[in-house]
């Protein structure tokens, strides 16, 4: 218990500054740029590559190699790991290296596809390829990097993985603020931001790698066992994770046909959602996936399914206030983080709306983390990998139905009802398959949660005020009220659930029977 809460101090704090950061890095951006057709077509082409991102350090690689590699590691010896990494880094390299280049060619219809919406205007196509092609490198750096975060996790090196996102926004900050002023187009610095920064988090893995003695060369010889293993965990791994990532493209796409400024509404939206997922949920599932893994390993299926109900009990914990907090204080945070410069309030009224629906799925994205991580620890990758196509699937008819009547705002409900029925099918797939056994106490906490959780929601409506005061007050003034509802709505929620009768022993990973019993 000790060293899994060492660890997750570990990632979440390094989440935390990510996210921070990347909180200034968007605001940075919103007030040098504001939301206009150059930023949608940054966004647009920082799509891909970040897609890319997303599932290779957030999800696809460490669920596919983390297992694998573990398997090496404590069955075959240190000599077959440093085999098996030397033909997968080579392999990758080279596959990666064809991918960037066709992805340059390519850009113009990528472009096309991505935001069809832009064929009308020829300049924001012609910008946004430039953009693409000088961003899509990007693809090749951190898909390296998130190999060697994988090695350094399948060892609990958590640290150096979790710092590696604070590069991304720092180098969009300082291209934002000092290059972009010396560009004939401005959003071009962005561009740049993204290449230097893919070229620094791979560097910055190298160093730890060489000390645990896991930095062969890069070898191209005729596929091995290892690399077909890894291949067939891959693909299917990469479609079980990326439901959620595949909605946000597809709402891009069908955003690209809304009113100028839609995909940079959806864009912020979204960012205010990476929060909780990025510093609880995602922190989590990459801390106990090593060792869901050590327990399928040891055969021990008690322990499996009590890692997994802990977990879940914490997503539940965290993601209803988190859900509470972004519902009724949307337009609070906007105004505080994102208002002024070139973000108006109409800016930050439109972007409330996708804020509030996005967070209506906060409590299924966060699951979603967990649950994935108890198929791929047991190296299952097609069964998450079939959910999600049809998540997908059901996802975009559902998008094209609500972008009739609410327009951007339909798109995030799409999403999150995508988000939804995703969470929901690998639930009922984990329990119906015995792998999951819910422990006793489930329905006395979630009724325990949605009572403090009603009473915080109570607490900030009333006072947080009307919309419209939060615009007229100075940036600092808004700032500290922010942070004083968001600790009061904090207080209230702690309070009510000690007053219910959680007690933090209900908690432990050792006792999670106990839990809101």
């Amino acid at each position: 218990m000790t060293k899994i809460i060492s660890a997750l101090a570990t990632v979440g704090s390094n989440t935390l500054l990510s996210r921070i950061l990347g909180f200034v890095r968007d605001f940075v951006i919103a007030h040098v740029f504001g939301a206009n057709a150059a930023t949608d077509a940054f966004f647009v082409a920082f799509k891909i590559p970040n897609l890319m991102r997303r599932l290779f350090t957030e999800g696809a690689f460490a669920l596919a190699l983390v297992p694998l590699l573990h398997e090496y590691r404590t069955q075959r010896g240190l000599s077959a790991l440093r085999v098996l990494i030397a033909d997968i880094s080579g392999w990758l390299g080279a596959l990666l290296l064809v991918l960037t280049a066709v992805g340059i060619f390519a850009a113009p219809l990528l472009i096309t596809l991505v935001a069809p919406g832009f064929i009308a205007t020829a300049a924001q196509h012609e910008l946004a390829t430039a953009l693409l092609q000088l961003t899509f490198p990007y693809v090749l750096f951190i898909a390296l990097t998130a190999v060697a975060g994988s090695i350094l996790n399948t060892y609990e090196r958590f640290g150096i993985p979790a710092f590696t996102p604070v590069v991304l926004n720092l180098s969009l900050i300082a291209c934002a603020l000092w290059l972009a002023p010396h560009c004939a187009q401005p959003i071009m610095a962005l561009a740049w931001g993204v290449l230097l920064a893919g070229v620094v988090q791979l560097a910055l893995q190298l160093p730890f790698l060489r000390q645990l003695k896991l930095l062969p060369r890069p070898r191209l010889r005729r596929q091995t066992d290892g690399v077909q293993r890894m291949l067939r965990l891959l693909g299917p791994t990469m479609m079980g994770v990326s439901a959620a990532q595949l909605s946000l493209l597809l709402d891009t796409v069908l955003a690209s046909l809304l009113i100028s400024g839609s995909i940079s509404w959806l864009y912020y939206a979204h960012r205010l959602l990476e929060f909780p997922l990025g510093i609880f949920a995602a922190t989590l599932g990459t801390v106990i996936l090593p060792r869901l893994t050590q327990r399928h390993a040891a055969a021990d299926p008690v322990a499996f399914a009590h890692t997994l109900d802990w977990a879940l009990r914490w997503i539940v914990l965290i993601g209803t206030p988190a859900t509470v907090g972004l519902l009724t204080l949307a337009v609070p945070i906007l105004a505080t983080l994102f208002y002024g410069g070139e973000f108006d309030a109409d800016d930050v009224m439109l972007t409330s709306g996708s804020v509030m629906a996005y967070a209506l799925g906060l409590l299924s994205l966060m699951a979603t983390r967990i649950l994935a991580a108890g198929y791929y620890a047991r190296q299952d990758a097609r069964t998450p990998a079939r959910m999600a196509l049809w998540t997908v699937l059901l996802g975009f008819g559902c998008n094209l139905i609500l972008m009739v009547p609410a327009g951007h705002v339909g798109l995030a409900l799409g999403a999150t009802l995508a988000a939804t029925l995703n969470a929901g099918w690998l639930l009922h797939g984990l329990i119906t398959s015995g792998i999951l056994r819910l422990r006793a106490g489930w329905l006395a906490l979630l009724l325990r949660c949605g009572l403090a959780a009603v009473s915080m929601g109570a607490v900030l409506i009333i006072g947080s005020g009307a919309n419209a005061d939060w615009f007229a007050r100075s940036g600092g003034e808004r700032l500290w009220q922010l942070l004083g509802w968001i600790s009061a709505g904090g207080v209230v929620y702690v309070g009510s659930l000690l007053a219910l009768g959680v007690r933090p022993q209900h908690l432990r990973l050792a006792t999670t029977c106990a839990a809101g019993s």
